[in-house]
């Protein structure tokens, strides 16, 4: 039986590349849930002068098209700048595949967001770019979308998950409708303040689970 995938999906899903994590990176990202099936983290180091990607790295969660994708986003964004990198698309990273599945297109969507979402940490912790436009409600819903609700693999935004947002002084309030005790609730709360911590105008957040 003939093979779904390109021979670089395969020869990629076999021999990864740029895989592993960064210590102390410049900015991280993660997309995707085990719920789904599929997930991505991802992390960069960025020189300060030149704004490139002097490092990147990915771990992968899921199916070969995954690990692919991840190699190959990692592979085009390495060596250019922020900005440079901002522009590489999952349609341009499914092209340098060879292709994927109908079915497996998400998984170049979502290492084309893990990109995108270090990039932006990075210019949040640096105050840059979008970082530093003042947190609304309107950010904070922004960056939760970015956060799956552990029981659908939909975000936690979508999915009503988060009850109400609530801003005052530097201190982001949240409540989300899910039990305190619940398996999932620790690792829920550190995604959200992943999200939010690296923002500059951001001091404290309160995160309180009404289920």
């Amino acid at each position: 039986m003939e093979s779904p995938y390109s021979e670089k999906v395969v020869e990629l899903f076999k021999n990864p590349k740029n895989v592993g994590e960064i210590e102390n990176p410049d900015g991280k990202a993660k997309e995707g849930s085990p719920a789904c099936g599929d997930m991505v983290k991802l992390f960069i180091s960025v020189d300060e002068e030149t704004k490139k990607i002097t490092n990147i790295k990915f771990n992968s969660y899921g199916c070969a098209s995954n690990i692919a994708t991840g190699s190959i986003i990692t592979e085009m964004a390495k060596g250019k700048t922020i900005d440079e990198a901002k522009k590489i698309t999952w349609e341009e990273a499914a092209e340098e595949l060879g292709g994927l599945p109908d079915i497996k297109a998400h998984c170049s969507v979502l290492a084309a967001d893990a990109l995108h979402e270090a990039i932006r940490d990075y210019e949040e912790r640096h105050g840059i770019g979008k970082g530093e436009k003042p947190t609304t409600e309107e950010v904070v819903r922004e960056r939760l979308k970015h956060v799956m609700n552990p029981l659908t693999g939909i975000d936690v935004v979508d999915s009503e998950l988060v009850e109400s947002i609530d801003l005052e002084d530097g201190t982001v309030s949240i409540k989300v409708d899910l039990a305190e005790d619940h398996q999932f609730a620790p690792a829920l709360k550190e995604d959200i303040e992943e999200k939010l911590t690296v923002r500059q105008d951001v001091e404290k957040i309160n995160i309180d689970f009404q289920g």
